[in-house]
């Protein structure tokens, strides 16, 4: 399993509208193949940043599967444009169970 990581630095003043823009971006996410399961969490220190983390059954599920979809392009559009800066996404693996 595959632990995709990413900080999400809002635009300020957007975030609420993030937040809605991901509730719906999450049906798409989670109808993806190799999808385990997702949060969003929110920064108690700085109300504009947010962490991502997505669990897949393997790398390629996301970075094949997932960002080469057509779902992916529609993902984009509800959600790149809050972002500053543009995230970086970086993914885990487990080394301790």
């Amino acid at each position: 399993m595959i632990l995709e990581v990413a900080m999400l630095q809002v635009k300020p003043d957007l975030a609420q509208s993030f937040e809605a823009s991901f509730r719906e971006a999450s049906k798409i996410i989670s109808s993806m193949q190799g999808y385990v399961n997702h949060e969003l969490q929110k920064c108690l220190e700085d109300e504009h940043k947010y962490i991502l983390l997505v669990r897949w059954e393997t790398l390629e599920d996301h970075t094949v599967g997932f960002r080469g979809s057509e779902a992916y392009q529609t993902w984009k559009a509800l959600l790149h444009h809050y972002y500053d800066p543009f995230p970086v996404v970086e993914h885990f693996i487990s080394v301790i169970p």
